[in-house]
């Protein structure tokens, strides 16, 4: 039974552990609704400042001795307010999208986000490049080119992703963004409990020697797999986490504790690695 029948389309990635990911595609309809969010939050927000700049200038005519501005000061606020909608229309997105999931406030509203091609969180820069081509999509009005282009490719990506090398997809419904930002650190706070040792203590005591057995290859197995968690059933994502907890083990030469999750154990691998003075 396929677990996204709901959905026209799916992007299926194969993972270097030989597990496959898949992305719900997300079309054009929840696309444009978050859009409409985004767009209506953008112009509550410039309304505010220009009602702002109005109420200041105002206020300063009715000083004492006030005066009302001069034409140079009158252009370098009319100045000022195009700078903020400049920062405000590419900002807006660019930041959201890179330090939160891949998602606007629209986009977290409709339950979809932005991922690279290859399943991963994007970063500032793919960000900011989907974005900056967001005026041409846009173009001549209605965003009918970038409508124009979700139709002729089976990704449904708007000239941006293309650029960008980017998705929207779907959230799934067992998967509820638990990390608001890009951080490479991983700890028990970022993930829920979904195993059934989940109420056991975190810390897990590791002998120095056996940590100093692994390299960076193996802390970024780590990171990697803990990356691409929340992508993963919980059947699949433990027993992920347990081949990898094993290979560390026979490398640490060091057993694994009786009756503690894998992924605990990679858990806290991570920070006894990185806090090991580098040689």
């Amino acid at each position: 039974m396929n677990e996204y029948k709901g959905y026209a389309d799916q992007l299926n990635i194969e993972t270097p552990e030989q597990v496959d990911l898949r992305f719900p595609i997300a079309g054009i309809g929840s696309r444009f609704l978050a859009l409409l969010t985004d767009s209506f939050i953008q112009g509550v927000a410039l309304f505010v400042m220009i009602f702002v700049f109005a109420l200041i200038f105002s206020s300063a005519k009715k000083l004492p001795g006030g005066t009302a501005p001069s034409d140079a000061g009158a252009k370098w606020v009319i100045a000022g307010i195009f700078l903020f909608y400049f920062l405000l229309y590419w900002g807006y997105f660019s930041l959201f999208e890179a330090f939160w999931n891949g998602q606007t406030p629209g986009k977290r509203l409709l339950k979809i986000r932005v991922i690279k091609d290859s399943g991963r969180q994007i970063t500032l820069f793919e960000a900011l490049a989907r974005n900056l081509i967001r005026v041409v999509d846009a173009l001549p009005s209605f965003y009918l080119i970038g409508v124009i282009t979700m139709l002729c490719n089976r990704e449904q990506k708007r000239l941006g992703d293309l650029v960008a090398g980017t998705i929207v997809v779907h959230e799934r419904s067992d998967e509820q963004p638990l990390m608001s930002h890009n951080s490479r650190t991983f700890t028990s706070a970022l993930y829920p409990q979904p195993l059934e040792t989940a109420r056991e203590p975190v810390g897990v005591l590791l002998a120095a020697d056996g940590v100093a057995r692994l390299d960076g290859g193996d802390l970024n197995v780590i990171d990697t797999f803990f990356s691409r968690a929340l992508d993963l059933d919980l059947d699949k994502r433990a027993e992920i986490a347990g081949r990898i907890a094993d290979r560390m083990s026979a490398k640490m030469q060091v057993p694994l504790p009786v009756g503690v999750a894998p992924e605990r154990v990679l858990e806290s691998i991570a920070p006894a690695m990185r806090s090991q003075p580098r040689r």
